[in-house]
């Protein structure tokens, strides 16, 4: 026979539930993912076809590289900086994190030029286009980082000077999207060194 044994004492909530922002968040970089699976996936495919221009990328490139992973490093002090109250801190990493994302697509737009200057055009061999295509779509998906940034330093700039749990989520989802488009900048730029 079987007992049920029952506890007359008062359930506690926990929260263990993803925030639905946060959720969605996840759900949109799973999906710019997979965008990019496919972008890398028709490289390889056309690049196996033949007819395929071999050049060097853009030493800008890897310049970026550099930028973003800064730039990260620069939002995760940030993000400290806000928890612990240290606002002139957590404004100035804050402006520092917005001008390097800025500084980045600067640099993507002169490695774009400077592939051009040495005959590597968007309408050329499929090899440039690729190139051309993968670049410019992460590079959108950093300037919608960058108007994140933007909003986040309008909130600091604007409203009063502590921290609160709407503050706090607000700057994780902004930093957490943009580890994502680094990693991913990352993950490109490996990718295309492995395969050019």
């Amino acid at each position: 026979m079987n007992a049920t044994i029952f506890n007359n004492e008062p359930k506690t909530q926990t929260k263990n539930k993803i925030h639905p922002q946060k959720f969605a968040l996840w759900i949109a970089c799973a999906s710019i993912v997979m965008m990019f699976v496919g972008f890398t996936s028709a490289f390889v495919v056309r690049r196996a076809a033949g007819n395929w221009l071999e050049f060097d990328l853009p030493i800008l490139f890897f310049w970026n590289a550099g930028i973003i992973v800064a730039s990260s490093i620069v939002l995760i002090l940030c993000q400290r900086a806000f928890r612990r109250n240290n606002i002139k801190l957590y404004k100035g990493l804050l402006v520092t994190g917005f001008l390097l994302g800025v500084a980045f697509v600067v640099l993507q737009y002169e490695a774009w030029m400077d592939m051009m200057n040495n005959g590597i055009y968007m309408d050329g061999n499929p090899a440039g286009s690729f190139v051309y295509v993968i670049s410019g779509v992460h590079a959108a998906h950093v300037l919608g980082g960058i108007v994140a940034l933007m909003a986040a330093l309008v909130h600091a700039f604007t409203l009063k000077p502590f921290v609160t749990k709407a503050r706090m989520h607000r700057l994780d989802l902004t930093v957490t999207y943009w580890h994502f488009v680094g990693v991913l900048w990352l993950y490109l730029v490996f990718f295309l060194v492995l395969n050019s």
